[in-house]
């Protein structure tokens, strides 16, 4: 580990950062992006992927990026074929992978919709969420293993869903770990007080994100938040007035969104949670709605319209196989690589736990009792101050009854779920899978989707023991 006390004022501390997922084409563009405009802290980074040839590819275009005039980040970047060699030695690791969608996630989305199962993003609970579970625990506890082999005091940073079954499972394979999961959803929040700011508060104007303060609580994608603040100003209270524009439509055309981005969010559900249970729902409704099963009953999938949601069908979730990709598109000049502000907090949170600047925000991260009601342990989402070498949760006490009642039902599913991964026993995952409050169906048809969820992705469930299920046996 690098030695804050052993360099000079102006020699920036010098880091390696392992990045599994290296061949992503969106979480890895990010980094660079954010790297090439940080100027005081520099190193190397270590791209890993089971696509090598795509780590390749994004490696030169990250050198490529921090050489121009306009960079200030002095980084280099490097592809590795074995993932102990990408992880040896590394400060900080930072994973997000992705199975082939074409052979998982479409599954994930179609199979379940035969049942009558809808499901707008299927990547954290429901069947799509607990399939791509059971996929990602053998794959993180090989991540955790491999950690504590070659870099056991690095800070590890996860930006894969299902978020909390990931983090939850690096803390199971390697209990000494430090790893944090980090989600943007909160972020979009805090824009929209910041937006409540500028319209309610007379010396409010041009109010950024990063100026309201929000206490978070509850698990990824299903998080609450109960106060805001501006300066010395609550913002909490100016909610009762937006809720009117944020009605569900009643008299609604099912086709009048037709032409709407698959992945809008209106945030009229998080603001109907709000005006149900008094706590502001702190995710995008395509997440929210799969937590909450009420809101996609449905005879017809057209009705969640109202709501100002899209399914995203699995056809949205292929990658594009008649071109080429965005990181050969950039490679190859016909698309310039500009840089942006992220809003990303990867690279700040570096920083911070070099104890270059303390960093205050949300993440996800083991209960040590931030959130009083929950499970010690169970992984959750909440404010933490992250300063020199160390993360803090803040507490932010209990979740009303009612709220809590809906958590702890996931709660209870996630934990449910890595106990069976680490068993490899396919009839504890299912009792999960039976327990989601998605899977409203019949018992015999629930387990029929299950088996047959499972019977397509085989080849991706190899670590649990298929031979064995009493559910594979007796489901069909």
């Amino acid at each position: 580990m690098h030695q804050l006390g052993s360099r000079s004022i102006e020699e920036p501390p010098r880091v390696k950062i392992g990045y599994v997922g290296g061949g992503s084409q969106g979480w890895a563009h990010t980094l660079i992006n954010d790297l090439a405009q940080c100027g005081d802290v520099a190193g190397s980074v270590a791209l890993y992927d089971v696509d090598h040839a795509a780590a390749t590819k994004n490696a030169e275009l990250g050198n490529r990026v921090v050489e121009r005039e306009d960079a200030d980040g002095d980084w280099t970047f490097e592809a590795y074929r074995e993932l102990d060699d990408a992880l040896a030695d590394a400060d900080f690791v930072v994973c997000s992978i992705q199975d082939p969608p074409a052979e998982t996630f479409v599954h994930d989305i179609d199979v379940p919709k035969e049942y009558g199962i809808h499901q707008p993003v299927a990547d954290t609970v429901g069947p799509g969420g607990i399939l791509r579970s059971m996929r990602a625990i053998p794959q993180y506890r090989e991540i955790a293993a491999t950690v504590r082999e070659q870099c056991p005091d690095a800070w590890v940073v996860n930006y894969t869903n299902p978020m909390t079954v990931c983090t939850r499972t690096l803390y199971e394979e390697y209990p000494d770990i430090n790893a944090i999961g980090l989600c943007h959803e909160v972020f979009k929040f805090q824009e929209q007080f910041a937006d409540i700011a500028e319209r309610y508060v007379d010396e409010a104007e041009d109010v950024a994100r990063e100026e309201i303060h929000v206490t978070v609580k509850g698990i990824n994608h299903f998080t609450w938040i109960d106060e805001a603040r501006w300066r010395d100003t609550d913002l909490f209270g100016y909610l009762e007035a937006e809720l009117e524009e944020h009605k569900p439509l009643k008299d609604f055309d099912p086709g009048s969104m037709a032409d709407a981005s698959y992945w809008v969010n209106n945030y009229n559900v998080a603001f109907d949670l709000y005006d149900r249970f008094g706590l502001l729902g702190a995710a995008g409704d395509r997440h929210l709605v799969e937590f909450v099963p009420w809101y996609l009953q449905l005879d017809d999938p057209g009705d969640l319209h109202r709501w100002g949601i899209r399914f995203t069908p699995s056809s949205a979730r292929l990658p594009d196989d008649d071109g080429p990709t965005q990181t050969e598109r950039y490679l190859s000049d016909n698309e310039a690589f500009e840089f942006y502000e992220s809003g990303e907090e990867a690279v700040d949170i570096f920083r911070a736990l070099l104890g270059l600047e303390p960093v205050e925000t949300h993440l996800n991260y083991p209960n040590e009792g931030q959130i009083a009601g929950l499970p010690e342990g169970a992984v959750v989402e909440t404010n933490a101050l992250l300063t020199g070498d160390n993360v803090s949760p803040l507490a932010t006490g209990s979740l009303p009854r009612e709220i809590r009642s809906m958590v702890m039902t996931h709660v209870n599913n996630q934990e449910t779920l890595v106990e069976a991964g680490f068993e490899g026993n396919l009839d504890r995952a299912f009792r999960a899978f039976l327990n989601d409050p998605l899977v409203s169906i019949e018992r015999d048809a629930a387990a029929d989707l299950f088996a047959e969820l499972v019977d397509r992705e085989r080849d991706y469930l190899e670590a649990w023991d298929l031979e064995d299920a009493d559910v594979l046996a007796t489901s069909r």
